[in-house]
């Protein structure tokens, strides 16, 4: 089993914080999102990966180098975004034939029973029930359950069951196959994108039998609002919390929260909720529910459900904020 990461993608609802970093590699919990990602398949067994990179694309392969040298890897560039189907159809000549894959997205962590997920002998599609189907890729069934159709944000969707970014794909020749025939036939959506639901779809046609899988809850981590609610959930899944009393001088701490190497604290309320990077500096501050970027000073400060980048300065203000990387703010 070959694992692909698509991470590829500009993260423009992430902006500004995506101007200077991909979004795969926005810390939540302590741990870039990519992170929990490769340890999600470490644990269960894939030790080879492919990474689709572009937009900065080499903080994502300095990312992966130093924090796991030693699985097998290799990287395809996709030099024009076309869509998740182009990124996907790309790597056909990084995949050995006859592979099995799985596809999972680098901005979205998943909360999914792996070993009944990697059990299933057939291609499988992760899907949960969502409120508004219109917005993603929507899994249709028979009355037996089996996928019959898959179709990206359907205007009128026959069906609330929601991709959610998780696929294992046995027949990976095939899905190459229909990637390559919707591109060769220039078979885009509305967006002049090649979406890979097309081409799942065109697997189905050739007749490819698929099941879908019911995931306990995924995260997309494309927005302000997402990314600290994940941060929130996954902050209270934490078995262990790290010791971060010598980072703390004159300081109350409401759990959960996750203080980053080497930063420094005084006089300040932190938590719940949050998520401070390495060297981080904070004095007379109020914070919760927010992450905190690495080398980020703040002085005088009340934050709430608020993301701030890396290498910034904020003093003296109560505000909600989304500030991203080498920014200054003067509030007083």
């Amino acid at each position: 089993m070959i694992a692909i990461i698509p991470v590829a993608g500009a993260g423009t609802n992430l902006r500004p914080h995506t101007y200077t970093q991909p979004k795969s590699l926005i810390p939540v919990a302590g741990k870039p999102i990519l992170g929990y990602i490769i340890e999600q398949l470490l644990e269960n067994g894939i030790k080879d990966f492919v990474f689709v990179i572009g937009y900065l694309g080499e903080k994502i392969k300095e990312y992966v180098e130093s924090s796991y040298p030693s699985i097998q890897k290799k990287y395809v560039v996709q030099e024009v975004r076309e869509g998740l189907g182009h990124a996907i159809w790309l790597t056909k000549n990084a995949i050995p034939k006859k592979s099995e894959v799985m596809i999972v997205l680098g901005d979205t962590i998943i909360d999914v029973d792996w070993k009944k997920f990697m059990a299933l002998s057939g291609t499988a599609l992760a899907v949960k029930k969502v409120t508004d189907p219109r917005k993603f890729g929507v899994v249709e069934f028979d009355n037996l359950g089996n996928i019959i159709k898959v179709v990206e944000k359907p205007n009128i969707p026959k069906s609330n069951m929601a991709l959610v970014g998780l696929y294992k794909i046995k027949e990976f020749d095939i899905l190459i196959k229909s990637l390559d025939h919707n591109i060769k036939n220039d078979i885009r959506s509305s967006n002049n994108e090649f979406y890979l639901t097309d081409g799942l779809q065109e697997m189905i046609l050739r007749g490819v039998k698929m099941e879908g899988f019911k995931v306990d809850n995924w995260y997309d981590c494309g927005q302000k609002e997402v990314l600290l609610r994940t941060n929130t959930l996954l902050l209270n899944k934490r078995k262990k919390i790290a010791s971060y009393k010598k980072n703390l001088q004159n300081c109350i701490v409401i759990e959960p929260i996750h203080i980053g190497k080497n930063s420094f604290i005084k006089n300040s309320i932190i938590g719940p909720n949050v998520t401070i990077g390495d060297n981080a500096t904070l004095h007379d501050s109020i914070i919760r529910d927010s992450i905190i970027g690495s080398y980020t000073k703040l002085n005088d400060v009340v934050l709430f459900n608020s993301l701030i980048g890396s290498d910034s300065f904020i003093w003296g203000s109560s505000q909600s904020l989304n500030i991203g990387d080498n920014t200054e703010l003067d509030l007083r």
